[in-house]
């Protein structure tokens, strides 16, 4: 072959492999890892004494991710998480949300537990304008266009259940929490009910978060033989306190405690022969018989073990991520100014049945359950709100300026 001809062919080789890596990558561009992945940030205590509640929320989290993903994600972006653990100490929970806003470039915050961490949080949020789910049921008294609450307000849980003890059990009452922000402003409430009501507060007490010895608060319940005990407690001190009262000869049968925070997870911790017939509130539990659910409760156990067991706070997390996505897919954008404003419009088919985003408070609406504890671990729903409840983070009959400044005054709550 003459030289120049063969040079021709060594150009047009050349051309041709050329094209050949053009080719591929624009492929790989398109059909490969082309855009850069949309984070979330999660904050949730994986160590300390909420680790045992708070934990199982981020696997509720990551099946809602997932799930996203396999439907095609954000409008072709993947969905990244990026888990901090809290430690169970609201200040640090917050130095983790001003690093997952500022370093990690979250697009949302799904998370807290505790109110004092939900607070903490809440200020690194409004100082950004940026985003929080906030999956538990608290003690009302704020709302915030930075914040979607898919837990919730006290007319939605412990009001309802408070008065169902009253009608039901009798009206001799006696209350025990842990000694920050929900359980005093909540019991606040509920003493206001249940004393307008006719009932009689035979004792109420408050330990630190984490407290072990509940000695004398059982003595003083068995000294007092109450009609129920409406139980606030939080973490880990809930096996203590439920181990006290089996130890002191206390069983549901003749003093039922009522709990706001002891869910389907909290009695695989705590000991189904120590719960058994006890009961709580909750906008979710895993027995509810529906098809929304009974799917849900079946994709969760498929990913995480047959053994497995979900609860409301875990429900809660799952449904933010739902509203979540759902919103930045409708609007094919993640502006944080307009999704915040489409969140706020925003209904869904969930497990627990449907619940719409107030536009008002940015609470949901949703409807109430009550459960007896069963020897299988789960709830047995004794009662029911006929229809989703409206959320009113502020009871009507005080006004908010009143409700904000009885709370300051409150021991162990802080401004």
């Amino acid at each position: 072959m003459p030289n120049l001809l063969r040079g021709k062919f060594n150009w047009l080789a050349a051309i041709s492999v050329a094209a050949a890596v053009l080719v591929s990558a624009l492929l790989y561009t398109q059909y490969g890892q082309t855009k850069p992945g949309i984070k979330i940030g999660v904050l949730h205590s994986l160590t300390g004494t909420m680790a045992a509640s708070e934990t199982p929320l981020v696997d509720a989290l990551r099946l809602a991710v997932e799930e996203a993903n396999q439907s095609g994600g954000l409008n072709g972006q993947q969905i990244e998480m990026i888990v901090e653990d809290c430690r169970s100490d609201a200040a640090y929970c917050a130095q983790q949300a001003e690093k997952l806003i500022m370093q990690d470039k979250v697009q949302a915050l799904f998370g807290c537990w505790t109110s004092a961490c939900r607070k903490a949080v809440k200020s690194v949020v409004g100082k950004h304008h940026h985003l929080l789910f906030y999956p538990l049921q608290y003690e009302g008294l704020e709302q915030s266009p930075d914040i979607i609450y898919t837990g919730a307000a006290p007319n939605q849980q412990i009001i309802p259940m408070a008065l169902w003890a009253l009608q039901h059990q009798g009206k001799r009452f006696f209350l025990i929490g842990s000694d920050y922000i929900f359980p005093r402003t909540a019991n606040l409430m509920v003493k206001d009910v249940l004393l307008a009501q006719g009932g009689k507060l035979l004792g109420e007490h408050y330990v630190p978060l984490g407290a072990s010895n509940m000695t004398n608060i059982v003595k003083e319940i068995a000294a007092q033989r109450p009609d129920f005990v409406l139980n606030t407690l939080n973490g880990d001190s809930n096996l203590h306190f439920f181990r006290a009262l089996h130890n002191a000869g206390i069983s549901a049968a003749n003093v039922p405690v009522f709990s706001t925070s002891v869910a389907e997870t909290g009695l695989a911790a705590i000991g189904v022969d120590l719960t058994n017939g006890h009961y709580a509130a909750w906008n979710y539990f895993q027995s509810l018989d529906n098809a929304v659910n009974n799917a849900f409760v079946a994709r969760f156990k498929r990913r995480f073990g047959k053994d497995r067991v979900l609860d409301d706070p875990m429900e809660a997390s799952y449904i933010g991520v739902k509203l979540w996505v759902d919103t930045v897919r409708s609007q094919g954008s993640t502006d944080l100014a307009l999704i915040k404003t489409t969140l706020a419009q925003q209904t869904l088919l969930a497990p627990e049945g449907i619940v719409a985003v107030d536009y008002d408070t940015r609470h949901l609406w949703k409807k109430a359950y009550i459960g007896k504890a069963r020897a299988d671990g789960q709830f047995e729903i004794v009662w029911q709100s006929e229809q989703p409840i409206h959320p009113a983070p502020f009871p009507f009959y005080r006004s908010r300026a009143e409700w904000l400044a009885m709370q300051q005054t409150l021991p162990g709550v802080q401004p």
